[in-house]
């Protein structure tokens, strides 16, 4: 856990900011692209609330059931649509029981009983009960779904999307370099696709492009019968580009073409370009975010990465998946981090907001979820409902 968690200061850098029981109700499609006229300016937000009942939903579930390869928390915090119901798709994951007095044991590795697994699924399905879904190791204990062959290394989630009766997954590979918890580098990312009945083991791995220093698979966006997939490089000064790559095909089995700086499609992963903002200046996003469409508009969900370890959620919006988007504009500062938040601990922090479009009712509303942790990993054990997601409702009104 602390070289995982560290490791986030690093990766996940200063980002900011993760329905009656919508989870058991899911509408599992995409929103559809729709249409308004052209003329007016990108929507507006009109409010932002915590959705409760949600965030209840994961805490009931991660807290009732006593099991080893039981999930009681995790990151990353993606979602996608399947036959069977909302599977969701989490990196790091806390597995086993949540004491009665809100504590877990320490990690398996640091002389507790906890699981630790680097990625995972928590499948909630139209109606029945969720469950966890992990791999197993020679031994038959919980284990990452996704694991690299060499020691050391290991897989985050990033974006998926439905694939047939199946899904895929992007996930990023990580490495240690030296001996200190910050210590880690990206390898490259690699496509996961599962099938519906068997989700506890990857049907295959395939490597992604990887070559010029892009992290893809932020973000996984399907229009008709193409794919954008938005990917990540790393700013020296914090927080990332954005940069944008579309397949045509089902499940990112085709040819990848990449935008390119003078707006076209490129079959060259080096000339993929930095997208752009106000001025034609490249923005800086958090390293998780999403890209979705409503009505005639993109919305960018990103965090504000100028200060370290903020917790403002931020909204830009864009004409095109590619851009240029508009300044971002905070919408929601999350209540649970820093010294003033829920927790009175100045450790505490969130991340990586995206949104989920398929729990949405329509075009005029966002529902996001952002993660919460520590940079004292100790505070996660103590109390372990600060490691989970957090979700919100954010509604818009189009501006004619």
């Amino acid at each position: 856990m602390l070289i995982s968690w560290m490791a986030h200061r690093t990766r996940r850098r200063p980002v900011v900011s993760r329905l009656p029981l919508v989870a058991a109700a899911v509408v599992c499609a995409f929103l559809p692209p729709g249409a308004v006229p052209d003329a007016g300016g990108p929507p507006e937000v009109v409010s932002a609330r915590p959705l409760t009942a949600l965030n209840e939903a994961f805490g009931r579930y991660a807290d009732r059931v006593r099991d080893p390869g039981h999930w009681t928390g995790g990151d990353s915090t993606y979602s996608v649509p399947a036959s069977a119901g909302e599977l969701w798709v989490f990196s790091d994951t806390f597995l086993g029981t949540v004491r009665p007095d809100g504590s877990r044991s320490p990690v398996t590795g640091e002389g507790g009983t906890t699981p630790f697994v680097h990625n995972s699924f928590v499948l909630w399905p139209g109606s029945g009960a969720p469950r966890t879904v992990t791999g197993r190791d020679g031994a038959g204990r919980p284990d990452a779904l996704v694991s690299p062959p060499e020691a050391g290394e290991w897989y985050w989630a990033r974006a998926g999307i439905p694939d047939g009766r199946g899904v895929v997954v992007v996930y990023a590979r990580y490495a240690r370099t030296g001996t200190g918890p910050l210590d880690i580098a990206w390898r490259g990312s690699v496509l996961a696709r599962f099938r519906e009945e068997r989700l506890s083991r990857p049907d295959s791995v395939t490597a992604l492009p990887s070559s010029a220093g892009i992290s893809w698979g932020a973000w996984l966006a399907r229009e008709g019968n193409r794919t954008y997939v938005y990917g990540t490089e790393a700013s020296p000064s914090g927080g990332s580009y954005l940069h944008l790559a579309r397949v045509d095909g089902p499940g990112l089995r085709g040819a990848w073409r990449y935008r390119a700086a003078d707006g076209s499609w490129s079959g060259e992963e080096s000339r993929a370009a930095r997208l752009t903002g106000p001025g034609g200046a490249a923005p800086r996003v958090s390293d998780e975010l999403s890209v979705v469409r409503h009505g005639a508009w993109y919305a960018l969900v990103t965090q504000r990465t100028d200060q370290p370890f903020s917790a403002e959620l931020r909204l830009a919006w864009a004409r095109s998946p590619g851009g240029p988007f508009t300044a971002q504009r905070t919408v929601y500062t999350a209540p649970e981090a820093g010294p003033d938040g829920g927790y009175r601990n100045p450790n505490v922090l969130a991340y990586n907001p995206h949104e989920h479009p398929e729990l949405e009712r329509g075009a005029d509303e966002l529902v996001v979820s952002y993660n919460v942790n520590s940079l004292v990993p100790r505070d996660v054990i103590d109390r372990a409902g600060v490691y989970r997601p957090r979700f919100l409702r954010i509604r818009v009104r189009t501006i004619r």
